[in-house]
């Protein structure tokens, strides 16, 4: 009888224990859960007087539903796979959300939208910022009839920052892990917006948080998407590194925006070609742009360089093989330094040196003092004469003053440089001369005696005789 009994108790005590929940919840646990729920379980139309939307004895309710969302086990009680979903990092917008893809859908109406990054991350150099925020733009231009431009002046459409805790909104970052970002979905004002928080390791690879994959995600939601349930999406809730190597948006993610915007097709207007690789022995070649480096002279032409030295001869590159984010040039020069270069193309220009971007670039032009009707620099060169520079545009120049660090007046090109023509198209120093490309003539021109020494082919630089 005695052993019966013992038999019993166990049995009983297995009973208990196989029907308790797996975690023994402590009160920071159930701290942890509540919080969590109330952040991104809440109705956003419904606020307790505490300031707080969740109805905590609805607890279990909503706990289920948090489950349900993320494909748990659905038992309304705080187990350990919950809670270790819950600690998880994950974008800071709420799982029941206002703006949602399938009611209301709200969108951007018109075809190009504008954004701009207000505060960069310190962990990370702003060129590989503008970059990565720019690829994560296109993940969806590549697939809606919607471009994006970035500015760096004014109001844009879609505001970026990074900035921690508190950071101007009512939703203030939690300091490193869980809530990596936020954004608002379209529409006046705010909306756009999207929040980096800068406690987080921001880096390009799988170490710490991966930049592009948070922002392509936060523009998913600035630009009308919710979250997915589809752990595959790129919209999935919680943050989950994937190989970045030509990365396109998951099949889940194409067909929910494309249900917003449309598909991008044959309807728009054709992408232009690409410029043909230039040829370096044609007479009628004209550079783009030209400048020394180190010593090594480099022409431009149609997305491509060449470069030519005196003991490494001459090579052809691809432009984007040594500077990834600048595919063409339309001016250049060299600082005085003659390590440093600083490269045109529209309203922005990027400084190199030793075949990086440096930090901070691309700039506006209209930072160096540029009216806002200049939409491109033609030719620019540094005169170690006179310590300037010299910017073309049309029949007009600029000259730089390095000691003042300020941009003089307009001037006509053929009142001050007599013999060149009216334009330039490229423009470098060499021995001691000045070297203006006009169509394919070029001027060497003797910059103290003002006046043209002989009139030359742009192919002639490229061992074509």
């Amino acid at each position: 009888m005695e052993n019966l009994t013992v038999l019993a108790l166990a049995i009983a005590v297995c009973l208990a224990l196989c029907n308790a929940s797996p975690l023994m919840t402590s009160p920071d646990d159930r701290q942890i859960a509540e919080d969590y729920l109330a952040q991104f379980y809440k109705d956003p139309d419904v606020t307790q007087p505490n300031g707080r939307s969740l109805d905590l004895p609805n607890f279990e309710k909503d706990l289920k539903g948090m489950q349900e969302f993320f494909g748990l086990e659905v038992t309304g009680k705080l187990d350990t796979n919950t809670l270790e979903v819950m600690k998880q990092p994950r974008c800071g917008v709420s799982d029941v959300a206002r703006y949602v893809h399938f009611n209301g859908k709200p969108r951007w109406k018109q075809s190009v939208v504008t954004y701009r990054i207000t505060q960069y991350t310190l962990k990370l150099r702003k060129s590989e910022v503008d970059a990565t925020i720019a690829k994560a733009f296109k993940l969806y231009s590549d697939v809606i009839p919607l471009d994006f431009k970035q500015i760096y002046s004014g109001t844009a459409d879609i505001m970026i920052l990074f900035k921690a805790r508190n950071h101007g909104d009512s939703k203030p970052f939690d300091g490193p892990g869980q809530v990596l970002a936020h954004a608002n979905p379209p529409g006046p004002k705010k909306g756009g917006d999207t929040h980096f928080d800068e406690d987080e390791k921001w880096t390009l690879s799988s170490q710490g948080i991966n930049l592009f994959l948070v922002a392509a995600h936060e523009f998913g939601h600035a630009l009308g998407l919710d979250h997915s349930e589809d752990r595959s999406a790129l919209m999935f809730k919680n943050y989950q590194y994937v190989n970045t190597n030509g990365y396109k948006l998951p099949e889940d993610d194409r067909l929910g925006i494309q249900a917003l915007y449309g598909v991008r097709g044959s309807t728009d207007k054709p992408k232009p070609k690409p410029e043909p690789k230039p040829e370096p022995c044609n007479p009628d070649l004209v550079f783009d742009a030209a400048t020394s480096i180190w010593g090594d002279l480099y022409f431009f032409k149609n997305g491509y360089y060449w470069k030519k030295g005196y003991y490494s001869g001459l090579s052809q590159h691809k432009i984007s093989s040594l500077w990834p984010s600048i595919d063409s040039v339309d001016a250049a020069y060299t600082a005085k330094d003659k390590k440093t270069a600083f490269l045109f193309k529209g309203q922005q220009y990027w400084g190199v040196r030793d075949g990086k971007i440096l930090p901070g670039y691309p700039k506006p032009i209209s930072s160096i003092g540029f009216p806002s009707y200049v939409k491109k620099i033609d030719a620019a060169v540094y005169v170690a004469y006179t310590d300037e520079t010299l910017f073309f545009v049309g029949s007009k120049y600029w000259s730089y003053n390095g000691r003042t660090g300020k941009l003089g007046l307009s001037k006509r090109i053929q009142d001050n440089f007599p013999g060149i023509g009216s334009r330039v198209d490229a423009a470098f120093e060499n021995g001691g001369y000045m070297y203006f490309s006009n169509g394919a003539q070029q001027f060497e021109y003797d910059f103290r005696a003002k006046r043209v020494n002989r009139v030359l082919k742009n192919y002639a630089w490229l061992n074509c005789y």
